[in-house]
């Protein structure tokens, strides 16, 4: 990178003589599936100034995008959506998952420009756009056109996305929603009411006996009416091509909304709905998958506040789900048991217990939302087993060997906590005091910007993982 460089670029953009390289393309595993996901690569030159395309257009259109579109958004991601959905999707019904066929792929030039060309009027600016969706692409060293989509992998794809993917958001917010959103509350159910009442009016008049049996019926049945026709709510989310809709109304409806959708798709942006990721899942019942996790609608009875009152039925539940736990155990099992970690066996054991503890504390801290977070334990114990194995095998040690070597007991806010420890010793003229102060050798003393965290340049740095609670 010059400056000599810099300024050919935009000379090259101001007299519109810049062209665009075809990206290389590669592909990569996608998660829980057989098939791979294409990636379009481009070169230094273009990144860069894709980058500055990028920052025009996320400048402008940002604060003009939906509020329920959260993918690749400043201050916006998946737990951002997450969050909205277990807050303010309470008491729903059904959930319409759905999903575009191959999006980035399948995105039409003529579509995105003219989307893009409604609000900029500048032609060279799109002109440069449009030459870089038909810049094509390199596979195994023979060149191929784009006709359709967007590279991903390039840094304006996402931008571009949103873009194009924000017709549907304006429609479902001005068109769908205000269809399926009518009345303040649900009407009670009649039967519910009478045995309240008859359950009051026994406790008041001192037969709280006889009050019981009338009360313990009415929890067993909802308190409004679940099938009232003057009530309706439909929510919406969506995360890049990823879209979740929740219907509190009759299934019918909630088919007729699906459909659609997907009508407004193929009309307006030439897309289809992938058929199999497209579901109908009733709320209790079921599971809808979005963004990693379950989302399910919880019903339990027995659950009562301090006022004995139900508390729990129509609240939003957010799941680990199985399958995912599974996935992340699979490379550290072989024959059903951990083994060691075959391919980091060349790496010190600092670096060994580094890449386990992040590892893990990516996977815990993604799914801190969900309610069973007991089901990591399973992929800590794994890890924590497999860890223990990887150090073995590059030692030479047993495992009560290691556990010997490397044990330690940490302190952490819920208690002292056993796990592993590496210390690696470096020369220098400063050490640690136990007091959380690094002292030079002349005696002068410098407090750490953090207590507890070992400053650059000192004698030892450490890692640590624990047992029993996520990092």
């Amino acid at each position: 990178m010059t400056l000599t460089k810099i300024d050919a670029i935009i000379e090259a953009v101001r007299f519109e003589r810049y062209r665009w390289t075809p990206v290389r393309r590669t592909y990569i595993e996608k998660k829980y599936s057989t098939k791979k996901r294409l990636l379009g690569i481009p070169n230094w030159s273009d990144k860069l100034l894709e980058e500055v395309l990028r920052l025009i257009l996320d400048a402008y259109y940002d604060p003009q995008f939906s509020k329920h579109s959260h993918g690749f958004r400043r201050g916006r991601g998946c737990h951002t959506a997450l969050r909205e959905v277990y807050h303010g999707w309470v008491g729903t019904a059904w959930f319409i998952e759905l999903d575009v066929a191959q999006f980035f792929d399948r995105l039409s030039h003529d579509v995105l420009v003219g989307i893009l060309a409604e609000r900029i009027h500048d032609g060279r600016f799109l002109q440069l756009i449009a030459a870089l969706l038909k810049a094509g692409y390199l596979e195994k060293w023979r060149f191929n056109v784009t006709l359709s989509g967007v590279p991903q992998g390039g840094i304006v794809s996402p931008v571009l996305a949103n873009v194009y993917l924000d017709r549907l958001d304006q429609w479902v917010q001005t068109t769908l929603l205000p269809a399926y959103t009518r009345g303040d509350r649900r009407r009670p159910n009649p039967e519910y009411e009478r045995l309240m009442h008859r359950a009051k009016y026994l406790h008041r008049t001192g037969r709280r006996r006889q009050a019981r049996p009338f009360r313990r019926q009415a929890q067993q049945l909802p308190s409004v009416d679940p099938i009232d026709s003057a009530y309706r709510r439909l929510h919406f989310k969506r995360y890049a091509d990823d879209v979740l809709l929740g219907f509190n109304g009759p299934c019918a409806e909630a088919e007729v909304i699906k459909q659609q959708i997907g009508m407004f798709l193929r009309e307006q942006l030439h897309l289809d709905l992938s058929e199999p990721k497209t579901l109908l899942t009733h709320a209790r019942t079921g599971a809808a998958r979005f963004l990693g996790y379950e989302i399910t609608v919880l019903a339990k009875d027995e659950a009562r506040d301090q006022h004995d009152r139900r508390s729990l039925n129509g609240q939003i539940g957010l799941r680990v789900p199985a399958d995912v736990i599974r996935a992340k155990c699979r490379p550290y099992v072989r024959h059903g048991k951990p083994t060691a970690w075959a391919e980091h066996l060349h790496d010190d054991p600092f670096s060994i217990l580094v890449q386990f503890q992040q590892t893990f504390r990516g996977v815990a801290n993604y799914y801190r939302l969900a309610y069973n977070l007991h089901r990591l334990d399973w992929l800590r114990y794994t890890m924590e087993r497999s860890l223990v194995r990887t150090l073995g095998k590059k030692l030479r040690l047993s495992n009560p060997q290691v556990y010997r070597r490397f044990g330690a007991s940490m302190h952490t806010a819920n208690g002292p906590r056993k796990g592993l420890e590496v210390q690696v010793e470096r020369e220098g003229n400063r050490h640690w005091l136990p007091n959380g102060v690094a002292s030079h050798s002349d005696g002068g003393p410098m407090q750490s910007s953090t207590t507890g965290r070992r400053m650059p340049g000192m004698l030892e740095r450490r890692c640590r993982t624990t047992a029993g609670g996520y990092m």
